[in-house]
């Protein structure tokens, strides 16, 4: 965190200031600021969040004694170090980003960046940071950092050298977006698709749709909605944009889009395509599996213009990446077994993504395996979408389905009925009987998917076959 006095934090969180020791209101600190105690270092700065199996304020004498200068606490604790009680340490972390990120702006080049969407903001997010850290100092979240906490401690990590903040905003009920990228008014957005991920939470896709579109609202006016045109509830947010004076710009394989894709072609060692920006031909060769991984690639290349980059030199730093983020189109195994552990987040869209780049990978004599296990937050969609992706997995031909827990039974009966029979599609309540299955049944020439949602905890049962095939 930039260099703040004890005063100014109680200021920026309106908490009240409890000094130990010698510190005094002038005292500055500028330590890195956590939630997690274990990971406090000498002048850190902890934050006591209450949490839903534990307590933060029982942390705090802890994060002392690892050194921490400042605890940022809901009541006083016993502890031999500074505090600052606030009425809500979850609040009080969005306020102190709000401040830092606001005196970086205006005393630097720091220029932001927003990403939101059903599906693909890590993998951006992943990839505009490659393109970005070239250029000047990047921070970007730590795996999904894109809650109510995760977002906040992003934010604090930028100093007075930062000249780009890359922030993810994820989101499960109407306003959060609005709130976390309220905090930086962010110079672009990128909104990449409105898909039925977290759907139960929203209300629907139309309900999802406006949660997203909060982010192009929270652009600066002057700023760049960088928006995907094969979508058209996001691209119908370009009217939101231009409302609010702020500029558009398409990714996509439409024809209107600035940023355009075509000649896609899928193989075991990457993807391929043939971009138009702005009207000019680039080649794209992404060693990241998968289609939709272009379009992830399109957006990032799209930002990245708008704040400056060569479309050249971004596309060079797009194709030294060797994995979009772990558990996401990891391949694992070896030439003889290839397993893709996709097992982290999995959304009707992603599902279906991820089974046709199984088809697509999968070469003659060889033989496509997918496990698969249930979709989260789908609501009362639940059952209907399991059953899609049951039906979509026979009729793209895929020879053994290999479901995966009682939440996503539907997929399997669904996949049966679809005329799946035999031992073509079978069913487990865990991914421990399904590994002692898969461990006998997998052989030589296998391209095996492993596809859940985080939930589901399939990414583990993916790492081990992983591990065993190796």
């Amino acid at each position: 965190m930039i260099a703040l006095s004890l005063a100014e934090v109680a200021a920026a969180t309106s908490g009240e200031l409890i000094c130990h020791g010698a510190d005094a209101p002038a005292t500055i600190v500028s330590g890195a600021v956590d939630t997690d105690s274990r990971a406090i270092g000498v002048g850190g700065i902890f934050v006591a969040k209450p949490g839903e199996h534990t307590d933060g304020h029982r942390f705090v004498g802890g994060a002392a004694e690892q050194g921490a200068a400042l605890a940022i606490v809901e009541r006083a604790v016993e502890a031999p170090i500074t505090q600052i009680v606030v009425a809500d340490a979850v609040g009080a972390l969005a306020d102190l980003a709000r401040v830092v990120v606001e005196r970086v702006r205006a005393n630097g080049r720091l220029q932001v960046v927003g990403i939101t969407g059903s599906n693909g903001k890590t993998t951006t997010k992943n990839m505009l940071r490659t393109i970005l850290e070239a250029e000047g100092p990047t921070v970007a979240p730590v795996a999904s950092f894109n809650n109510a906490v995760g977002a906040p401690l992003t934010m604090l990590r930028v100093t007075e050298e930062t000249a780009y903040l890359v922030c993810e905003f994820g989101a499960d009920a109407p306003g959060q977006i609005a709130r976390l990228a309220g905090l930086v008014t962010p110079d672009v957005g990128i909104v990449l698709m409105v898909g039925l991920s977290h759907a139960g939470g929203f209300g629907g896709i139309e309900q999802t749709a406006v949660a997203k579109r909060e982010l192009v609202e929270q652009v600066r006016p002057g700023g760049t909605a960088v928006l995907n045109a094969d979508d058209p509830r996001v691209a119908a947010m370009a009217d939101t944009a231009t409302e609010r004076g702020v500029l558009v710009r398409r990714f996509g394989e439409h024809e209107g889009a600035d940023v355009r894709a075509s000649q896609l072609d899928v193989t075991p060692g990457g993807t391929h395509a043939l971009l138009s920006v702005d009207g000019e031909p680039h080649d794209l060769f992404l060693k990241v599996l998968g289609a939709h991984h272009v379009k992830n690639a399109m957006a990032a290349l799209t930002a990245a213009a708008v704040l400056g980059v060569s479309p050249e030199n971004a596309i060079a730093r797009l194709e030294t990446i060797e994995l979009a983020e772990r558990w996401r189109m990891q391949v694992m195994g070896s030439d003889r077994v290839r397993i893709i552990n996709d097992a982290y987040n999995a959304s009707p869209d992603a599902m279906q993504a991820a089974l046709r780049t199984l088809a697509q990978i999968t070469g003659e004599g060889e033989r496509m395996v997918a496990v698969l296990g249930a979709m989260s937050e789908l609501g009362e969609h639940d059952v209907e979408e399991h059953q899609k992706i049951g039906l979509l997995a026979v009729r793209l031909r895929i020879p053994r389905i290999v479901v995966v827990g009682a939440e996503a039974r539907p997929l399997f009966l669904s996949a049966i009925a679809e005329g799946s029979w035999s031992d073509e599609a079978v069913f487990f309540e865990t991914a421990d009987e399904a590994f002692e299955y898969l461990k006998d049944e997998l052989r030589d020439g296998d391209r095996v998917l492993v596809k859940s949602s985080n939930a589901a905890g399939l990414r583990i049962l993916g790492d081990r076959l992983g591990e065993l095939f190796a």
